[in-house]
């Protein structure tokens, strides 16, 4: 784990080097770690790919200084693109379903970003299109498009990967992690395939999604209150490799909200949806591992808290179950 100790020219010289943090509530035979990416200046993992993408476009040519741009997002990756495009010369306009968090549109706004809401019944298919149509309308624009660019992994296979192996030196049997856009357990996971072959690797889904088909399981499609995570539509989340993926663990929305509450009260970690349900997706792959159902080639499983639960205040977050809005 790394810490800032020295002076810093730019917010931008934040993104990374998030702390591990060990899950308390994980089995002392096989702990679980998890990186704790509030403590990204935007306060989510989406921080690392908008700084890695938006650089990498301008060193490429494929982004010229001046220009703009435009991504289809649930919030956390506009917040990241937005902080990133402030101090790299660039414009952001933001492509957004009206039911995500207020909360991230309001941030990107603050930012300097533009925000434009679609309709929540066309879902991301519906935000992507029209983030699509806005640059062929505007110069000098790109759509990074986070669900289909290389980058979104690169930029995990460069910084989160090396972190959690530099942080535990090397001992990690398992990594796990939510699958939303899976830039980011696709990045973790081919770093870690590369530093042992037979790393176990575990995708997080809510119950009702649809990443479980692609590795032939039959699982009903059904609307879901974790947020960040999932799909409803695995072929517009061209980054997921399912053989890179040994498990997909389907976590339900009530399991999710207990943990995330829990995780609060009893260990401090003010923490959204997604990282409740990859926090019990983890302990239970660290479980398999320690009662020998899993044979890894380390003694600790990894995963990530991908943002804070302030994101999600006005959807109710830590009241009753029944009171939460998804």
């Amino acid at each position: 784990m790394t810490t800032h100790r020295e002076p810093l020219e730019s917010v931008l010289d934040t993104v990374g080097r998030t702390p591990l943090v060990r899950v308390q509530a994980a089995s002392d035979e096989i702990p679980v770690y998890a990186k704790v990416e509030s403590f990204n200046p935007g306060a989510s993992v989406k921080d690392r790919i908008g700084k890695y993408m938006i650089e990498a476009m301008l060193d490429s040519g494929e982004l010229r200084p001046g220009g703009t741009v435009i991504e289809p997002t649930a919030g956390n990756t506009g917040i990241g693109f937005a902080i990133a495009a402030g101090q790299l010369g660039v414009n952001a306009v933001f492509v957004v379903p009206e039911r995500f968090s207020l909360e991230k549109q309001q941030l990107m706004r603050a930012l300097g970003a533009e925000v434009i809401n679609t309709p929540t019944a066309d879902g991301m298919g519906g935000a992507i299109e029209r983030a699509h149509q806005l640059a062929e309308e505007t110069e000098n624009a790109v759509v990074p498009q986070q669900f289909s660019n290389p980058l979104n992994v690169e930029a995990h296979y460069e910084t989160t990967g090396p972190e959690l192996y530099d942080a535990l030196d090397g001992d990690i049997g398992a990594v796990v992690a939510g699958c939303g856009t899976a830039g980011t357990l696709m990045g973790m996971a081919k770093y870690a395939r590369d530093q042992h072959p037979d790393t176990y690797v575990a995708a997080v889904e809510p119950e009702g999604s649809l990443y479980s088909t692609t590795k032939g399981a039959d699982v009903p499609e059904e609307e879901y209150k974790i947020e960040g995570i999932g799909t409803h539509d695995p072929t517009t989340n061209e980054l997921f490799d399912p053989d890179l993926v040994d498990e997909i663990i389907q976590v339900p929305d009530e399991a999710a909200h207990d943990e995330l509450k829990r995780l609060a009260r009893e260990e401090g970690h003010l923490v959204g949806s997604s990282a409740g349900a990859a926090s019990i997706a983890a302990q239970q792959v660290a479980e398999k591992i320690r009662d020998g159902e899993i044979d890894a080639p380390g003694n600790s499983v990894v995963t990530i808290f991908p943002d804070s639960s302030e994101r999600y205040l006005s959807k109710g977050i830590y009241r009753s179950f029944a009171e939460w809005e998804g």
